[in-house]
């Protein structure tokens, strides 16, 4: 979702409507990353310049990216990349090339678009063998092809969600989510205003789902920010602290909070250094909820980018400081309490095999296994040692007019119970 109060400010100043076809145009840009790029390179007959190639084909790509996938007449495409070299001193000289190309991708449209399997294009060489490696290759194909189309809205609420529905548009999911298909300006839908849901994907809503939330639980929300789980854990009525290391995220989630009308303690620090207040309770919770940061290659479908952002040493990396979190917020929770660790990646370093590691490294907590009743009948959702590994491809249960409801982030949480002293 675009932030319409930030971004660049020559952005900011475009009439709405020229802001939304930007947003379009980068939007297909980027889901269709590697099918443009591949169709460019078999169009140029020699290498680029090594050094402003690049400026010449980010137009080109942005050029191809109106042609192939959205409703912008050709000519119009063709003569906006020819202006844009011409604009640019640098690469003044390539105009000719960059209308030819352009003009060649109009012609050869119907081939380009007839390539099989071009949703596998759009994901890294190294990462979509990641996925069929761990998945097989057909969920890593259906996984190529769940980040080409775009998401629709899910809201959160702390009311009834069939109200919600009715006043959006939307579609309450068996999870109890509510999916709007074409929301528009979500400051403009019903609702926002006077703070009756927030934005949160399907899959983010499940991991707070996981715990025993209520009036008198003390719960600490860890990486906290953007604040959809807080939100859900204040609406509770349980005693939450929510804790970001970032102070601009940290005040959108303040900020939120206002909006809907609910409250919760926040706390700016590194979990590493953060020492909650110790009280009666010897500064322990009932309940922990780690988000850990991770590569979020289960978000792709709303940030496409990400798929070519991200590297293998990325994984590693965070990985790694997924296991110190892990290692080290497990102490604040109290004997008998619960621990969620979730992530929103497709790795299972960062998921499956993070989760194992951690009740082998710590025998005092034990997974504890999510039932199908607490996500909302998405069964196929809970693996085999009882953790919740969501991928956007998967389908709710039920359907739509018998059409089977699909798409969601690809999330992973494991439930741990703390044992008692």
């Amino acid at each position: 979702m675009t932030d319409e109060n930030n971004g660049h400010r020559a952005f900011r100043e475009l009439e709405s409507r020229d802001r939304a076809l930007v947003r379009a145009i980068v939007d297909m840009a980027l889901r269709h990353h590697g099918e443009i790029r591949t169709a460019l390179y078999a169009r140029l007959e020699n290498p680029l310049d090594s050094e402003h190639g690049g400026a010449v084909l980010a137009i080109l790509h942005v050029g191809a990216a109106q042609i192939l996938y959205l409703d912008v007449p050709d000519h119009a495409a063709v003569n906006l990349a020819v202006v844009s070299a011409e604009a640019d001193r640098r690469i003044r000289n390539a105009r000719g090339l960059v209308n030819s190309i352009m003009r060649r991708v109009a012609r050869e449209r119907n081939e380009i678009l007839a390539r099989p399997q071009a949703a596998r294009l759009n994901v890294p060489d190294w990462l979509l063998a990641r996925w069929a490696a761990f998945y097989g290759d057909d969920i890593a194909g259906q996984l190529a092809e769940a980040q080409m189309h775009r998401p629709a809205l899910d809201l959160s609420t702390s009311g009834d969600a069939k109200d919600i529905a009715a006043m959006t548009g939307g579609l309450v999911l068996p999870t109890g989510t509510i999916r709007i298909a074409d929301a528009g300006r979500v400051s403009e839908l019903p609702g926002y205003r006077d703070g009756s849901w927030w934005v949160q994907d399907a899959a983010a809503a499940l991991p707070a789902r996981l715990i025993d939330a209520g009036k008198g639980k003390r719960i600490a929300d860890l990486c906290a920010a953007p604040g959809g789980k807080t939100a859900q854990l204040a609406a509770t009525g349980a005693d939450v602290t929510a804790v970001d290391l970032s102070a601009n995220r940290l005040k959108r989630l303040t900020g939120n909070l206002a909006r809907l009308k609910l409250t919760a303690r926040t706390v700016c620090a590194d979990i590493f250094n953060w020492l909650p207040d110790e009280g009666s309770d010897g500064g322990l919770f009932d309940a922990v909820l780690l988000d850990a940061p991770c590569t979020a290659t289960g978000t792709i479908r709303r940030h496409p980018d990400i798929a070519w952002l991200k590297s293998e040493a990325d994984i590693e990396t965070l990985a790694g400081l997924q296991a110190r979190l892990l290692g080290h917020v497990a102490d604040r929770v109290r004997p008998g309490g619960q621990l969620i660790f979730c992530t929103c990646s497709l790795e299972p370093e960062e998921g499956e095999y993070q989760a194992a590691a951690f009740v082998n490294e710590r025998p005092d907590f034990q997974i504890e296994p999510v039932r199908p009743d607490e996500i909302g009948g998405l069964a196929p959702a809970i693996t085999a040692d009882g953790c919740l590994r969501t991928l956007p491809h998967m389908a709710f249960p039920g359907s739509a007019d018998g059409e089977p409801i699909t798409g969601m982030d690809g999330f992973f949480a494991a439930r741990f119970r703390r044992g008692s002293a």
